[in-house]
């Protein structure tokens, strides 16, 4: 770990970092999080009943969108020509939860983590949106990077993921 901040120029102010001199390589993000809500939410959402049309599809949707326009969204953040963006969704009848998880891939100069994790975020943003005329209860909740592959720093792989 470096002790210097990569997103501030000598001034201190901050600045986009040069990626330029660093050679394109395969990188892959995985990113997950989770909404959690009440039974009978879960219930119309899987039923496909909820009033705002299918919120799996739709959330998925989002997803890839966000993840597509994460350096508009992210001071900073480069834009990414990912070669493939994936959302999946799946019910949590233990916890009564949409688990979400997304893997963004590209070929470059910079790794595609934020764009993971916003796939993830906005995924989780819509579901809120779709269901919160029923359940305004619901929380967003554990959203991280669950891995990464490529680039100069090495793979990482988040503790306790299976």
């Amino acid at each position: 770990m470096t002790d210097k901040l990569t997103h501030l120029d000598d001034q201190g102010q901050a600045s986009m970092v040069d990626v330029g001199e660093k050679p394109d390589t395969a990188r892959v993000a995985r990113a997950q999080g989770r909404v959690l809500m009440q039974a009978e939410t879960l219930a119309l959402i899987r039923a496909g009943t909820m009033k705002k049309g299918d919120v799996l599809t739709v959330a998925r949707l989002a997803g890839i969108m966000g993840a597509k326009r994460t350096s508009d969204l992210i001071p900073l953040c480069h834009p990414i020509p990912m070669t493939q963006v994936k959302v999946e969704l799946q019910l949590d009848d233990d916890e009564n939860a949409v688990v979400i998880t997304s893997e963004a891939r590209t070929v470059g100069k910079t790794g595609v983590e934020m764009e993971a994790l916003t796939a993830v975020s906005v995924a989780a943003l819509t579901i809120y949106d779709m269901a919160k005329a029923v359940d305004r209860s619901m929380q967003i909740s554990d959203i991280r990077l669950l891995e990464k592959r490529g680039g100069i720093h090495g793979d990482y792989r988040a503790p306790h993921v299976t």
